[in-house]
């Protein structure tokens, strides 16, 4: 076998067919260098007990602990049977619970005493911990005349026990153990750090650091192993960032500068406030990329309501100067419709170039969605390919192929993470040489993360507020255990209605049974799965609506906007709402970016807690838009001690969008946040943390721009290209091309 094969041969050849396919399905592992890259989460000391206090509830983990007691309960009449067994850890303490006829194994294993590892999900119910119906392997030696015990205790020689990032179907031992039958497969790693990079910075080789982070004998073992590592992963990505930005520094663009006294000056004259000076320094920054003849490419990235759209819309006015067109693409139709009425608003009489009553110096604004009528639709098209309109702003309308350009120069791409990379290269081909490119994002992102990935993008940032926006005060109410304070909150929506404002009420789901997996049929539960289920799905548009248009908020004018209504009752709805002839909004997300309504200045998000940071950030960014100060109230049921409650409490606490960002961070797995951003791609990133390894991201992109400036092509560094082979599968390598 060569040494590039060793770690592409799939799983089922080693592992056998069921283990392999579970590893398949639900950790996506397929070959001997994923498992060898399925590094363990932490390593338990032998005969050290995990502490039990501080276990993320809603995940599967894995703990060694000790059999405190077990009790046998009846129910239904002695029919059915519930085993209880209580862990401890000499502090703290965990509930395990077996039903049915998987009480009789558990019942002669977990006596009073005995030390196991035990697997699984954590949820509450009557307010105390519980793991419900866990795999276990125990882990004494009273347990020896028990063959599967004594393979457990004799599974690792060291003294830290590696605990894998596991799944129900697949405990941390089991990992464990196939991961002795691919270790020898280690030694056949093909290292990608240059060697003189290896030797520089002192670091083991590949081989070694395999063994050591799956085998270690001692915490420095693993910590010497995730050094390594970590550089790795973070050389190899900024590797492959660092050749796609050389290879745009080598394509060809039309310089776009704008022309004195055109339509950006006079779309200057008449603003009613000045720019910030945070505003000036961005555009500076976007205006000196425009005129270069490289395409730029570059991420806007600010505070809710920091002015992106205006430095977004002062560029597009500077390409329409310069004889080109700019498209703006938007991630819903609710949000393009607000994009194309406040920029046709700020722009007057600009906006109807060609058109009777509009200024000579001005330009076409249209619109551009999949559900325009054919005649609007045809008008638009026209306008476009006629070079007619120098500004287009639309959803993914923009990138079907009847869509044709006069000379695209510049997208603006609002939202990034909603776009898949292929929709954006899409609107990009359609330039006659690559169009500059601008990356609006609304959600702070922390340096790290932009330099992992955006690290193909030069990076502005606004963090300045105009000047008249208001304060909002945010405060968690806690539904379940005060329900006064939920009464309280429907009382101070009414006050602001009553003082002339408006108010919006989000809820995560619409509300019909399509999405309703309480209506949907099935058989009854079991007594086990009533232990774990959620006690209710998420509070729905339409629910909440009827609730408090009958009972708190009567006499209101209350109406509802989410998804999958017809894009024109969602148009009609905002404009009333906007012309304040709505007073409450009950919502889903849809209003999360861009609606802009300053005379709105309460929110209330219901199951506040199933929503993730930035977009509760992102939600809260509605209200306190004009003079009025804003309030936000984050409802929920979570229990106080959990990290739900924790979530909403930082939220509550700061205004700070990148501070927020960084929380954020920290408490979702990074994959999550670098697959969204990365076109749904899979993280490559296992060790490294974006948020604790600043250095040695910026140190790897350094060393990873020398290595390609010297050689873009990596001819001579073959085991670099094979590294970097095996990080782009298919698809993302499809991702960094395109970009």
């Amino acid at each position: 076998m060569d040494r590039v094969s060793a770690f592409d041969e799939p799983l089922k050849k080693l592992l056998g067919g069921a283990t392999a396919k579970v590893m398949a399905d639900h950790l996506d592992l397929h070959t001997v260098g994923d498992l060898l890259h399925h590094y363990p989460r932490r390593y338990e000391e032998r005969g050290r007990l995990t502490a039990l206090t501080d276990l993320p509830l809603e995940e599967h983990v894995t703990v060694v602990a000790q059999v405190a007691d077990a009790r046998v309960l009846t129910f239904n009449g002695g029919r059915g049977k519930r085993l209880e067994v209580t862990l401890t850890d000499g502090h703290g303490r965990l509930q395990l619970v077996f039903f049915g006829h998987g009480v009789h194994k558990p019942h002669k294993d977990l006596l009073p005493g005995r030390r196991a590892m035990f697997a699984g999900k954590v949820s509450v119910f009557n307010h105390k911990m519980q793991l419900a119906h866990p795999t276990y392997q125990l882990l004494d030696a009273a347990s020896a005349d028990d063959p599967g015990a004594t393979e457990a205790v004799d599974a690792f020689a060291g003294k830290l026990l590696p605990i894998y990032p596991a799944c129900k179907q697949l405990d941390s031992w089991r990992i464990a153990k196939a991961v002795d039958a691919v270790l020898p497969s280690a030694q056949d790693a093909v290292d990608p750090l240059p060697d003189a990079l290896r030797e520089g910075r002192g670091f083991t080789s590949l081989p070694e650091a395999l063994l050591k982070i799956h085998r270690p004998q001692t915490k420095a073992d693993v910590a010497a192993a995730r050094d390594r590592l970590k550089w790795d992963e973070a050389f190899v990505l900024q590797v492959a960032l660092a050749r796609r930005r050389f290879a745009d520094t080598q394509l060809p663009a039309v310089a776009r500068r704008p022309a004195p006294d055109g339509l950006l000056d006079a779309f200057d004259a008449k603003l009613p406030f000045t720019l910030t000076d945070g505003q000036l320094k961005v555009t500076k920054e976007i205006f000196d990329d425009l005129a270069t003849e490289h395409p730029m490419h570059r991420l806007l990235q600010g505070e809710v309501g920091s002015g992106k759209t205006m430095v977004a819309l002062r560029a597009m006015l500077a390409v329409v100067d310069a004889g080109g067109q700019a498209a703006m693409l938007a991630p819903t139709e609710v949000l393009a419709q607000q994009h194309h009425r406040s920029i046709t608003e700020m722009m007057g009489e600009l906006a109807e170039g060609g058109m009777l009553g509009g200024s000579d110096q001005g330009t076409k604004v249209v619109l551009l969605t999949g559900s325009m009528g054919t005649a609007a639709r045809r008008r638009a098209l026209l306008d476009l390919v006629t070079g007619e309109a120098g500004i287009v702003i639309g959803t993914h309308a923009l990138i079907e192929d009847k869509v044709k350009f006069h000379d695209l120069g510049l997208v603006v791409v609002d939202e990034q993470h909603r776009f898949g990379v292929e929709q954006r290269d899409a609107l990009r081909s359609k330039g006659k040489q690559p169009p500059h490119l601008l990356v609006m994002t609304a959600t702070p992102i922390p340096r790290t993360v932009a330099m992992t990935v955006f690290g193909d993008l030069e990076t502005s940032v606004l963090d300045q507020l105009p000047a008249g926006r208001s304060p909002i005060a945010s405060h968690v109410v806690p539904a379940k255990d005060k329900p006064h304070f939920l009464t309280r909150a429907w009382e101070r929506v009414r006050e602001e209605v009553e003082n002339g404002h408006q108010a919006y009420v989000v809820c995560p789901r619409i509300g019909d049974d399509e999405d309703d997996p309480a209506k949907k049929k099935g058989k009854k539960k079991t007594a086990e799965e009533e232990a774990t289920a959620d006690k209710r799905p998420p509070l729905a548009v339409l629910e909440i609506a009827e609730q408090l248009a009958k009972g708190p908020l009567s006499g209101l004018r209350v109406e509802v906007l989410h998804g999958r209504m017809q894009p024109d009752d969602k148009d009609d709805v905002m404009r009333r709402f906007a012309a304040g002839e709505v007073d409450v909004l009950v919502a889903t997300t849809v209003i999360e970016v861009g609606v802009n309504v300053p005379n709105a200045t309460a929110m209330v998000i219901m199951d506040a807690d199933r929503f993730g940071v930035s977009q509760l950030h992102q939600l809260r960014g509605r209200v306190g838009r004009g003079s009025a100060p804003g309030l936000c109230l984050l409802v929920t049921e979570a229990h106080e001690a959990s990290p739900a409650r924790a979530r909403l409490s930082a939220v509550a606490a700061t205004l700070d969008g990148f501070e927020l960002s960084r929380i954020d961070l920290e408490q979702r797995r990074e994959g999550d946040v670098l697959g969204q951003a990365q076109s749904g791609v899979r993280s490559s990133l296992r060790v490294l943390s974006v948020i604790d390894d600043e250095e040695v991201i910026a140190a790897a992109r350094q060393e990873a721009v020398t290595v390609v400036a010297a050689d873009p092509e990596l001819e001579h560094l073959p085991e670099l290209r094979t590294a970097l082979d095996a990080l782009l599968d298919k698809d993302r390598e499809e991702y960094l091309e395109k970009g």
